[in-house]
């Protein structure tokens, strides 16, 4: 294969808590799900643990941190960009944030062709909620417990990011949730699903990264997942 002849598509997600009903590798499965989903790119297996060092406290929680998922990202961006055209990062962990942005940075500076967009979901809740809970309940319903679903904290996250910074999940949420899963449904996850794969699609058809290497879509989404 020739250099230039493909899109590759690399998930990002982490291994860390999502409340007693979700599995670790929730973040990790809805980003490879929204992979899978596009057309005439090249999937790659994801990379599977990221910075969660705020969900730590809690058992099954598996942090790379920031330093090091930036250079994982770059290294594995120089690496693809060598024969790929392209590669796009989708990112399914809040956490990953700014690790993506100075590796994308970085690698957009050294004149290679890549960007990163995040799992956005207009209105989400922002952990092991409604949101997570439906798409997962759509992807794998398997793999969710609803019997072991439970509210935790449903204040505003911007009202809560003070204290999480500081002292991590454990201190805004003794159950590791963010929001209300009881309400999750399949349906529900679908349409998320559907509604979040078209937005990437078509963000990758304009590929227009901004000054942070995230491509751009409309309307610009402040949901995401953490």
């Amino acid at each position: 294969m020739g250099r230039g002849a493909s899109t590759v598509v690399v998930p990002v997600g982490s291994l860390e808590q999502h409340g007693p009903h979700l599995p670790l590798d929730t973040d990790t499965a809805i980003a490879s799900a929204v992979g899978r989903a596009l057309s005439d790119v090249l999937i790659a297996p994801a990379i599977a643990y990221g910075a969660s060092g705020e969900h730590e406290e809690f058992p099954g929680t598996v942090s790379l941190g920031s330093q090091a998922l930036e250079s994982v990202l770059v290294e594995y961006g120089r690496s693809a960009c060598r024969w790929a055209g392209r590669v796009l990062f989708i990112n399914g962990h809040g956490g990953n944030g700014p690790a993506l942005v100075k590796a994308v940075t970085l690698l957009r500076f050294e004149a290679r062709d890549v960007a990163w967009v995040p799992c956005a979901v207009p209105g989400a809740d922002a952990h092991a909620g409604r949101t997570e809970t439906s798409l997962l309940l759509h992807l794998s319903p398997g793999r969710v417990r609803m019997s072991r679903a439970e509210p935790g904290n449903k204040e505003p996250i911007a009202s809560l990011l003070p204290r999480l910074r500081e002292g991590g999940m454990v201190t805004v949420s003794a159950n590791g949730v963010l929001g209300d899963p009881t309400g999750a449904t399949a349906a529900e996850g679908e349409q998320f699903f559907s509604a979040l794969v078209e937005r990437v699609t078509k963000a990758l058809a304009r590929w227009e990264p901004g000054p942070d290497g995230r491509l751009r879509w409309e309307p610009d989404l402040d949901g995401r997942l953490t």
